[in-house]
């Protein structure tokens, strides 16, 4: 389906996602996605588009959610859109206000993201890289479980947790502000999920590979590497609400694992 190369197609086997069962899971959800505006964020809201749900989507960049929205409205869905940094204080309360005037929340996906890659050399003058990496790779989705739990207890929800494989990878040198608060966030999740399960709110994580997004862009390296479609990741997240999966990974995550330590050793003898 997708326009893989052949290591592409070994490394993200595809799946057809049974569309039909999952309108069914979303009929009558109000599903909430972060980080909505480009990428799995928005490839998931086309995914979940349907005349029986009411998605919002939140991202920083109104007039894309406005293109986005005018595009799902043609498939009959109820759209709201929200415009707000989440890495702002201000717009994160306000964003986290608004949801709880909701009626029910069945769904949220946790999406918005930062990435940085930068040596520490060269972020000697740059300690804003870190904090706002964490604001919106740790803080933000901290806040929105904490408000949003009460909403999604009483409708028995499920948040998903779109994270990536370098949170459980061996840290990387280049890779510290996004690794990091990556990381932070994977850990209070997991930490978190028993109490959130008591509650009847399903959690779930999926650990992506690289997925060709705007936000790689700007890391050359990156721009030849074998990547995802963000629409097969969409598909991905799809899956975890059809079979309420906990975790998924990609088939070689445990050898990338190894693989990790020891490109980790080598850049130790290369300093």
């Amino acid at each position: 389906m997708y326009d893989y190369s052949f290591l592409e197609k070994l490394m993200f086997p595809h799946r057809p996602l049974h569309k039909k069962k999952l309108r069914s899971h979303l009929k009558g959800k109000t599903v909430v996605i972060t980080g909505a505006s480009s990428g799995i964020g928005e490839q998931t809201a086309t995914l979940f588009a349907g005349p029986e749900v009411h998605l919002i989507l939140i991202a920083r960049r109104e007039d894309k959610l406005q293109a986005i929205k005018k595009d799902l409205i043609k498939k009959g869905a109820h759209v709201t859109i929200m415009s707000a940094d989440l890495r702002d204080d201000a717009e994160l309360n306000k964003v986290t206000h608004e949801l709880l005037q909701l009626e029910r929340l069945d769904v949220l996906v946790s999406n918005a993201g930062l990435s940085i890659n930068r040596s520490l050399e060269a972020s000697q003058d740059r300690f804003h890289d870190f904090t706002r990496t964490m604001a919106i790779n740790y803080f933000a989705p901290v806040k929105l479980v904490l408000e949003l739990m009460p909403l999604l207890a009483k409708s028995k929800g499920q948040i998903i947790n779109v994270s990536t494989i370098n949170a459980i990878l061996s840290p990387l040198s280049g890779w510290a502000a996004y690794q990091s608060s990556k990381g932070a966030f994977d850990i209070w999740f997991r930490s978190s999920e028993i109490e959130l399960n008591r509650l009847g709110i399903r959690t779930s994580t999926v650990y992506f590979p690289l997925v060709r997004t705007p936000m790689i862009e700007p890391t050359a390296s990156y721009r030849k590497a074998p990547a995802m479609h963000a629409e097969h990741a969409a598909e991905l997240i799809g899956r975890l609400i059809i079979c309420n999966k906990k975790i998924h990974k990609p088939w070689w995550l445990l050898p990338g694992q190894v693989a990790s330590v020891f490109v980790r050793q080598w850049g130790r003898r290369g300093a």
